[in-house]
Parts: C-alpha cells; structure tokens; sequence
C-alpha cells in the first residue's frame, strides 16, 4: 500500500436547509485499500459519496485527491482525474446495448490508448449480452454494467453505493471478487453498503458513520466489538 493517502477527507460539512447530513467527516484513503462507509440510515454515507464525486459541494471542510484540493469541482472533471462511482439504481441508457453503454462512458472517460471495451465485457461476463440492449438485462446484469461503465473511464478511485443490493448469494461472492481484483491492481475503493457480510468480503477498513459523524474507524471485526458500534447499529437498526 502507498504511504501517502490517494483521498483525504478532513472536516466535511454539508447542510440541506438546516439539517446536517455531514457534520465534520473525516478519513483516509489509500491506492489498493478498500474502505467501507457505514452506518444506519441518514448517517451521511451516500451524500460523502456524493461529494466526493462532485454531484454536491461541500458546506465546509476539504477533499484532497492526488494532491489537489478537489471540494466543489465538477464531476466530467472529476471523471478526467480519475474519480469515477456506481449508483444504487443503475442508470444505463436503455435503448443502446450493452457494449454501446461502455464505449460511451470510455468515450467520455477519455482512458488510454488501446483500452479494450470487449476485454472489459469478457472480465465482467457481460460479453455473452455486448449486443442486447441495456433495458434486456436484468437487476444484477445491469448493477454489472453499471460497474463495467465506470471501469471504462479507468479509475484510479472508485465510489460504490449499494453495489450488493438485490444480488443473490452467488452474485454476491462474484461481485466481492471483482471489487477485491480491482484494489490489487492498485485501485482505491470507497464501498457503501448495508450488508455486512459482503462488507466483511471486501474491505480492509471500514469507518462507521452515525449523525453526518464518523466515530469508529478500524476492521469490520473490532467494529462489530466496540460497544458504541453496536449502540448505534441496534438503536438506529441494522439496514442504515
């Protein structure tokens, strides 16, 4: 793992009217580490993403990405750097096919000379459906894709939001492979997510979020052992 963080996260504020989804949020994040964000509902974890990304900026606080302050900055900018994220529902365009959708986002990802869009489909197992369109596939087929469309702008940085949801067991163990393949290649993963047991497959660190604040950083398992944690996973209930 590099010394120096690929993200930094120091003090992150963001208000909507007078609520505050974020209310100081700080972490770290290095090339091929995986970190999970996690926390019951409203806790801020989507709304970091969201920012991290560029859809928001913040209130307060500041991003460093590679060196640069980042807070504020469009996302087709963010993209060209190499910050890329999947969504909780999938937004392909549904009328184009499967392999149209990834040359799209290659297309504006602006990736390296000789990227290979069929080479990606094949990684994925999506090439068996490169030439149906997107609207064909079903819930995890299109949750694939959506994750195949932000590897095609090659990140270096990757936000995932609810990747898991919806997925059967099988696809659950795939989905976890891909994700822990892409950290060590040198990836940087950011992993929202509800369900433990795939948070458990996939990360090295999570940080546990409760009221726009983070709490507890350190393993799932010393989490899962800290009183605070369970305090607030049993009182705010476990699907947050």
């Amino acid at each position: 793992m590099s010394p120096d963080p690929l993200l930094t996260v120091n003090g992150l504020v963001k208000r909507f009217g007078g609520f505050r989804a974020l209310d100081g949020v700080s972490f770290n994040l290095h090339p091929g580490e995986v970190l999970g964000l996690v926390g019951p509902n409203g806790s801020g974890k989507t709304t970091c993403i969201n920012i991290i990304c560029g859809l928001y900026a913040p209130d307060g606080g500041t991003i460093t990405y590679d060196g640069r302050t980042i807070g504020g900055e469009k996302s087709h900018r963010l993209v060209k750097a190499g910050i890329n994220r999947t969504f909780q529902s999938p937004r392909p365009f549904l009328s184009l096919t499967v392999r149209e959708n990834v040359e799209v986002a290659a297309h504006y990802g602006d990736p390296a000379p000789g990227f290979d869009v069929d080479a990606l489909l094949s990684h994925l197992e999506l090439d068996r459906y490169a030439h149906r369109p997107a609207a064909e596939l079903n819930s995890a087929q299109q949750k694939t894709l959506d994750l195949a469309r932000a590897m095609a702008t090659e990140p270096k940085l990757l936000l995932v939001d609810e990747l898991a949801a919806g997925l059967n067991p099988a696809e659950l163990n795939r989905m976890a492979e891909r994700l822990r393949a892409l950290a060590d290649g040198g990836m940087a993963l950011l992993v929202v997510e509800h369900l433990m047991g795939f948070i458990d497959k996939v990360t090295d660190r999570v940080v546990v979020m409760a009221a726009g604040k983070e709490f507890f950083g350190g393993t799932l398992a010393s989490a899962m052992k800290d009183p605070e944690v369970i305090r607030v996973f049993l009182g705010g209930g476990h699907h947050g």
